[in-house]
């Protein structure tokens, strides 16, 4: 049987199809050129933290014992869950990295909701993330507070939601073969999660270049409407958790909660995290949790936002 095509021969494809035709016409075009800047960005942002997330998860699955792992969580699942989410504030890193560290949790047989609790969490509130958001929105403390708030809450009542409703035949891990080593896991993690994060940022730099800049300020001033829309653009946009503050923080038109919504959002439901996380999990996983995590995610930080 031959070997299947996957994102990482699609992406060589059309490296190669761009250095071919790089003297065409349709790459002057502004459009285009915006394309490219978007889809660059998003992959050398993203690329360091997967990078950090595959090294982690390459040490956590040859040196952590499942013994060890065990120990540190609380034996009840329901109090292991909210453990995982403030596990999440001592790790840096974006949602890149945290793919392929839950992935790696679930290969030692840490309990599904705990690890997809620990993913959710750990790229909105690690210390990183939590002083970017404090630079973005000075003097607003508030800020700070509502998105680890709501991001922890989202994250923990997504692990309960998983523990009671989750199945464990909807997550199908890649198969590492007879490779056991630090090196050769970490190789393989980078590619498969390497080539579905750069099928995202393509989705998310298309997408990105056709929505209207003028939509946004219709929807501005109707409070509902304009939650909405900043947790759909947060993904659409895709932007790593490092640096999506300062982009909410530039729609000056927008509500707190709006804003709140986009910060709590985009670090859990994205274009290129779908799809890595359909390259880790499968497809059955990723079309259940992320519209689910959408949800939870918009309404916590609406709950968060009335607070503040």
């Amino acid at each position: 049987m031959g070997k299947r095509i996957g994102s990482v021969e699609v992406l060589a494809a059309v490296l190669v199809l761009g250095v071919l035709l790089r003297g065409a016409e349709i790459f002057r075009a502004p459009i285009v050129q915006t394309w490219a800047a978007v889809f660059v960005s998003i992959v050398l942002q993203a690329l360091p933290f997967l990078t950090l997330g595959v090294v982690l998860s390459a040490a956590i699955a040859v040196f952590v014992s499942r013994d060890l792992l065990v120990r540190v969580l609380p034996r009840r699942p329901v109090l292991a869950v909210p453990a995982a989410a403030v596990a999440g504030v001592v790790l840096p890193g974006c949602e890149c990295g945290s793919v392929p560290v839950a992935g790696a949790l679930l290969r030692k047989g840490i309990a599904p909701s705990v690890a997809l609790t620990f993913l959710l969490a750990a790229p909105a509130v690690n210390p990183v993330v939590l002083v970017a958001t404090a630079v973005a929105f000075p003097g607003q403390p508030g800020m700070v507070l509502g998105r680890a708030a709501a991001s922890l809450l989202a994250a923990t009542v997504m692990g309960w939601l998983w523990l009671r409703r989750g199945r464990s035949d909807w997550i199908r891990m890649p198969e590492h073969g007879h490779e056991h080593g630090f090196l050769s896991r970490a190789r393989h993690d980078f590619l498969h999660a390497g080539g579905f994060l750069v099928v995202g940022a393509m989705v998310a730099a298309t997408l990105n270049v056709l929505v209207p800049g003028r939509w946004l300020q219709v929807v501005a001033d109707e409070p509902w409407l304009a939650v909405l829309a900043m947790a759909g653009l947060a993904v659409l946009l895709s932007i790593c958790s490092e640096a999506d503050a300062f982009v909410a923080a530039s729609f000056t038109q927008f509500s707190t909660t709006a804003k709140l919504a986009f910060l709590v959002v985009g670090p859990m439901v994205d274009m290129k995290l779908f799809a890595m996380q359909t390259g880790m999990f499968g497809r059955r996983f990723a079309i259940r949790f992320a519209p689910a995590t959408f949800v939870v995610a918009t309404a916590s930080a609406v709950a968060i936002g009335a607070v503040l």
